[in-house]
């Protein structure tokens, strides 16, 4: 069976039992992953410490990874995750990118990808979009169809993203993440190394409250943390040039200042950008001199500058044995 039947047969949950365990197929360290959850009575720390072993997967040439999360869904991540990826090539680097929002994939619709193609020994070429390299597990389903996955498949899914893809050299592999602190999140963390990790809010409370659950994983599984951006921070309407506040203000400043970290901007509301990303047109792109493509500029620039991302890698791939502890 190829790659792509095996992979529509895991999105469709084809023979996937609702009372039934895991498949004896999932990858054993995913399955026992989740099998010892992490309790909020006894919360583990992942401790990942590096194993010399062969490389073999597809990782070896990428540079760096950069995963953008926020804990929170709705906050317009996927079309950062996007238009950073798309600024950074601007800027000449090499850069890919990775739906891991394996339940709510985005990335093919707003970028009207095309089908991978198969390689030889069962790799996959990832379609380009404006020379950024694409993988969404969209591109493997039906339009409308639900991905029934259980969490442990999720996570495989993932990681055959990350080990499937013949991804060749990248300065930059940006992993936009789903909602959330579960299997998928953990699964990233814990397989490889990653740069760092970008946090995405918007400005009110009830947005921060699920934000600092995602700083504090990050933190917890030793994820540098590269700054804070606030999406959908004001809005300017056509007949005034004031900034109108109308989610509150000052919350990625908030989040930035509590944990140290930078924030990299203060991205406006703008129905351009949701026009954009229903019609496959990404705004650093379609909109190069608008000031949403502009400030994404800004914020791969700033990116650029920081010491983390300015070290030469000798590849991505990294293993890990990983040592939980109860506190």
């Amino acid at each position: 069976m190829n790659f792509f039947k095996r992979m529509q047969d895991k999105i469709a949950g084809k023979g996937q039992s609702q009372s039934q365990a895991p498949s004896p197929e999932l990858d054993q360290e995913v399955a026992q992953r989740a099998a010892t959850s992490i309790s909020p009575l006894a919360p583990p720390i992942a401790k990942a410490t590096p194993k010399q072993m062969p490389k073999t997967g597809t990782l070896e040439a990428v540079r760096h990874l950069i995963a953008v999360g926020s804990g929170k869904g709705g906050v317009g991540k996927s079309t950062v995750a996007l238009n950073l990826a798309l600024a950074l090539q601007k800027l000449g680097k090499k850069v890919g990118l990775v739906d891991a929002d394996v339940y709510g994939p985005s990335q093919q619709h707003m970028t009207r990808a095309a089908r991978p193609q198969m390689l030889e020994g069962e790799l996959i070429e990832p379609p380009l979009v404006e020379g950024v390299k694409v993988i969404s597990v969209a591109m493997f389903a039906a339009a409308g169809q639900a991905q029934m996955l259980r969490g442990p498949m999720a996570a495989q899914v993932l990681k055959q993203f990350l080990t499937q893809v013949a991804w060749g050299e990248l300065d930059y592999l940006v992993i936009d993440l789903p909602p959330g602190t579960g299997d998928i999140q953990l699964t990233l963390a814990q397989s490889v190394p990653l740069s760092g990790a970008i946090i995405v809010t918007t400005p009110q409370e009830l947005s921060l409250i699920d934000v600092r659950k995602a700083v504090s994983m990050f933190q917890t599984l030793n994820v540098p943390l590269l700054g804070v951006i606030e999406n959908m921070s004001y809005f300017v309407c056509d007949q005034c040039t004031k900034k109108h506040y109308l989610f509150g203000q000052g919350g990625g400043q908030k989040i930035a200042t509590e944990y140290g970290t930078n924030l990299l901007a203060e991205i406006p509301l703008d129905p351009r950008i949701g026009e954009a990303s229903d019609s496959g047109r990404p705004a650093v792109t379609h909109f190069p001199q608008s000031d949403i493509a502009k400030t994404y500029l800004t914020v791969a620039d700033r990116l650029l500058a920081q010491h983390i991302l300015q070290r030469e890698s000798d590849g991505a791939l990294g293993y890990f044995v990983l040592e939980w502890k109860k506190l």
